[in-house]
């Protein structure tokens, strides 16, 4: 298993919030896909758009995805989400997400499944999962 861990402080803010006061759930979604970005940056020591063009892919589109939530979170709260691959296979890969509040408490736990995807080459309006380069897993630890 991957041992790097990226960790990236938020503070819930106004526009998170439903009616209720709590986090609207779709934007846990929108956190966890900004923390995988970022896991990837601090891996690979370069931005997406870097990444993907010096292995000649397109990006990791999202295949599947789900939450837990535990206890909601409220404006203003300062987490932490702890982001991390938790497997590689050949063209695809798993991240898992807790989201942590100020006192410990995990709120939420996020999953997501990913592709490393190229251009199909007989169409390039397609996308197709490409095998991960050895150096790119190796640099998840």
């Amino acid at each position: 298993m991957p041992s790097l861990v990226n960790r990236r402080r938020l503070t819930i803010e106004w526009g998170d919030c439903d009616a209720a006061g709590i986090v609207f759930y779709p934007r846990y979604f929108a956190y966890f896909d900004a923390c995988t970005a970022a896991l990837f940056q601090h891996a690979l020591g370069m931005k997406q758009i870097a990444w993907a063009a010096t292995h000649g892919v397109i990006g990791i589109p999202m295949v599947d995805t789900r939450a837990k939530f535990s206890t909601p979170c409220t404006f203003g709260d300062e987490v932490v989400v702890e982001t991390q691959v938790t497997e590689f296979r050949r063209s695809s890969f798993d991240v898992t997400h807790r989201l942590l509040r100020a006192d410990g408490a995990l709120a939420v736990e996020g999953f997501e499944t990913r592709v490393w995807a190229g251009r199909h080459p007989d169409d390039p309006a397609r996308i197709r999962g490409v095998a991960i380069p050895p150096e790119v897993i190796a640099a998840f630890g």
